[in-house]
């Protein structure tokens, strides 16, 4: 005799991501729109999910318990989130480290500079266009910060850096301002029932499902803004040869003559890569979560910390640039490290959509065209800021200022158009050297919009 029981099989959270996956996936080839897929797929997903379950308990059904502990967890545990993330920004560090010290050593702290101008100027824009809007949820425009940028590892540090703010302004409450606390209530009592003067401190309960809220916009945000960013990038790639009249034979050249003017110069030392050292990648986890649990006391922004994502990522880049310590090697054959990327950053997407699909697409009719609006400012101020200053005042070729904008944009579907539409694989170059940077910007500016007064 067969036991099955379906409503066990729906609320899996393994079942849900890889069916996530498979559809993500599917849907990615059919769009061309790759690993993106899975963040799509999975706010459908979510979204159905968490409506079969809300529905269930309100009708008091036989599964009430099954679906409350699923949404206890918003669908897929936050654990599984920072396993895949920290395996995602792993490979990612280690995939660029070996190309940034002859990059960075051939164009100086050019590309550096780029990679944080672009995210600077999307964090003002964000900045500005909350305080704009006394009606805008902060947590959810930053997270359409993140979206418009396309940034992976900066939508988890948003996540991160919400949920300590939220604890802290729950906490705060009673001493905070009148607009902050506008802010806070606003968000937390969608039905505006609540204001400053009826609501002199907050219940545990209260707090709790701020907190939440607070995460929960942040991947709103994110859903929002993420397509936005992600076509703005493939129309510059295609428009902004035509729009700036760039002679693209001529950008080559000057990218030939500079590189085999580098060649001359820098005598880099090779090591040779292994297969996979798995002790290694540990090894970098270790450190970089260790790095991102350090706390620096930075005054009125309060603590900051690099947090799992900016801890990770500087410590594949130093050991990667390092290449070997002892007995491990930290160059690895990139199609490995590619492949763990690719899977963990499909994954990553997956869960971020399960968690936050229902309140995504159910906040679609309320903030979601102002969010929209914001991505779209957003996306074109970095990438224009970015070009400008990357060909007019760095003098940068277009061959890896192309890749440099995807990269300061963390846009691989942007880097895949350049390379197409420019007909060779060096964009690469120069979206491995900024990109890094860009993460790191990510993170920093994330946290600095957390901290300033709304």
């Amino acid at each position: 005799m067969f036991v099955f029981k379906s409503i066990h099989w729906l609320t899996n959270p393994f079942i849900l991501m890889f069916i996530t996956i498979f559809l993500g996936l599917l849907l990615g080839k059919l769009l061309k729109i790759g690993t993106s897929g899975a963040l799509f797929s999975g706010l459908a997903i979510g979204w159905l999910v968490v409506k079969m379950a809300n529905d269930s308990i309100s009708a008091q059904g036989p599964y009430t318990s099954t679906f409350n502990s699923m949404l206890k967890v918003s669908v897929i545990d936050k654990k599984f989130f920072s396993l895949f993330l920290i395996l995602f920004v792993g490979a990612v560090g280690l995939l660029a480290a070996d190309k940034i010290a002859i990059i960075l050593k051939t164009y100086g702290t050019k590309f550096i500079m780029l990679g944080l101008l672009i995210v600077f100027i999307g964090a003002g824009t964000t900045y500005t266009l909350t305080i704009l809007s006394n009606k805008a949820n902060p947590y959810e425009v930053s997270g359409v910060y993140t979206g418009a940028l396309t940034s992976s590892p900066g939508l988890a540090a948003a996540i991160e850096t919400s949920r300590e703010h939220a604890k802290e302004w729950a906490t705060e409450y009673p001493t905070l301002s009148h607009h902050n606390k506008e802010i806070l209530l606003n968000i937390l009592n969608s039905k505006g029932t609540l204001t400053p003067e009826n609501t002199l401190t907050l219940s545990s309960e209260q707090a709790d499902e701020f907190i939440i809220d607070a995460e929960s916009g942040v991947g709103i945000g994110h859903a929002i803004g993420y397509p936005f960013g992600v076509l703005i990038v493939i129309l510059a790639m295609k428009l902004f040869p035509k729009l700036f009249r760039l002679d693209l034979e001529e950008e080559h050249k000057q990218f030939q003559n500079e590189m085999e003017e580098a060649k001359k110069q820098i005598n880099i030392k090779y090591i040779e890569p292994v297969t996979f050292d798995l002790i290694a990648f540990a090894f970098v986890c270790i450190l970089g979560y260790t790095l991102g649990m350090i706390k620096v006391n930075l005054g009125y922004l309060g603590y900051f910390s690099l947090g799992s994502t900016g801890g990770i990522l500087a410590a594949s880049i130093f050991l990667g640039h390092i290449g070997k310590v002892g007995f491990m090697t930290f160059r690895m054959d990139k199609k490995i490290l590619g492949v763990i990327r690719d899977i963990a950053l499909t994954f990553f997407l997956s869960i971020v959509g399960l968690r936050y699909g229902f309140a995504a697409i159910d906040s679609i009719t309320g903030a979601g065209f102002y969010l929209s609006i914001v991505a779209i400012l957003v996306g074109v101020f970095s990438m224009f800021s970015g070009f400008l200053v990357g060909k007019y005042v760095f003098k940068i070729n277009w061959i890896m200022l192309s890749g440099a904008i995807c990269g300061g944009m963390t846009s691989t579907p942007g880097l895949g158009v350049a390379v197409d539409v420019i007909g060779t694989d060096d964009p690469a170059a120069g979206y491995a050297a900024t990109y890094p940077f860009a993460l790191f910007g990510m993170v920093l500016f994330t946290i600095i919009l957390h901290k300033l007064p709304m």
